[in-house]
């Protein structure tokens, strides 16, 4: 019986690294000889367009990276589900879907590279359970793929500057969704100074994204310690994005004692879309307390991005009370884009007094 059950799960586990492919010339391989080694013997030795892909072990979460195409069938069903690699039908990628999971494919992600004369020109990454329509060309599929081995591939992607190359997005994407430690550390690398700020950039989003408690670690040293602010203020967002807790008391503190009058609004505002109650004494003491007329502008749009029932009467008491004109003119601004009742009453009383 345990041999039935082992043999089972071993199905199971090679099925999950299978694509749900049509319409194309499957050569599938074991990985045998390196990852990198293999890659880019097929790049090298296939002039026209092909595709190379595998499946690794992704972090945990939601995702569902499919197509569904932008016109209905006769029966005014929306079809179809799926990614057509070489087709021009007009999809769109969905990240949040309602539909069905295969569960056999759960756990996995596939990544796969665009090749023609020579040269990879597009990299993709699809959930396991997206079906796939491969354009009647050739996929070279790649079975027992090392994780380590892949992010250092897609990282020789990632951190390419000629303009020619535009794979460095769609790499860094990949990378953040393997379930390995090496993703970590690429990304980390890839936010150190000295890299270039758009790099540093992209990566902070997703370390924010995907990488849980590690990339809040690297976010937290970012936001205290990079001289760059534009860098801080993309770390700030990664932070917003965290379903670490510790981020919100981090992001009040980039909020009351950034250097950059900038990060600190931009903190403000994405404090606003995070933590509700918790960011409005946040908020109002730098409209109170800020020395920058900007930065207290900015806090008063987030208090707009509040919930109404705190944001409201909070901006009320802004435009009642604040000793500066500009300040309390943006509060009857935002008031006045509320359609709150309260709004109405309050500049009832303002006009009639």
């Amino acid at each position: 019986m345990r041999a039935i059950v082992v043999a089972l799960a071993a199905v199971s586990l090679l099925l999950a690294q299978q694509p749900r492919l049509t319409n194309a010339k499957i050569d599938t391989r074991v990985v045998a000889s390196g990852l990198d080694r293999e890659f880019h013997s097929i790049v090298s030795g296939e002039a026209g367009p092909a595709w190379i892909g595998y499946a690794v072990r992704a972090v945990p979460g939601e995702h569902q990276m499919c197509c569904y195409s932008s016109f209905e069938d006769g029966a005014g069903n929306r079809c179809c589900r799926g990614c057509a690699l070489g087709s021009g039908r007009a999809e769109v990628t969905v990240s949040n879907t309602q539909a069905p999971v295969s569960l056999e494919s759960a756990g996995y992600i596939f990544v796969l590279f665009r090749m023609e004369q020579h040269a990879v020109d597009r990299i993709r990454t699809f959930s396991a359970d997206c079906e796939l329509d491969g354009g009647g060309l050739p996929v070279h599929w790649f079975t027992g793929v090392p994780a380590a081995e892949s992010v250092a591939l897609l990282s020789s992607f990632a951190t390419q500057t000629d303009a020619e190359h535009r794979q460095n997005e769609a790499a860094i994407t990949a990378i953040a969704l393997h379930a390995d430690p090496a993703a970590d550390m690429a990304l980390e690398k890839m936010v150190a100074p000295g890299q270039p700020d758009s790099l540093r950039e992209k990566a902070t989003f997703w370390l924010g994204n995907a990488r849980g408690h590690h990339g809040f670690e690297v976010l937290r040293r970012i936001v205290k310690e990079d001289t760059s602010d534009r860098v801080r203020d993309k770390a700030v967002f990664g932070l917003s994005i965290s379903k670490e807790p510790e981020a919100v008391g981090v992001m009040i503190d980039v909020a009351k004692n950034d250097r950059s009058s900038h990060v600190r609004s931009q903190a403000l505002f994405w404090l606003a879309h995070k933590a509700g109650e918790k960011a409005a004494a946040t908020i109002t003491a730098a409209i109170e307390n800020d020395p920058d007329t900007e930065v207290k502008k900015r806090a008063v749009f987030a208090l707009q991005q509040l919930p109404a029932d705190e944001g409201v009467p909070l901006l009320i008491q802004v435009a009642r009370t604040n000793k500066n004109p500009a300040v309390r003119k943006q509060a009857m601004f935002w008031l006045g884009q509320s359609n709150d009742p309260r709004a109405v009453r309050f500049f009832e009383e303002v006009l009639l007094r």
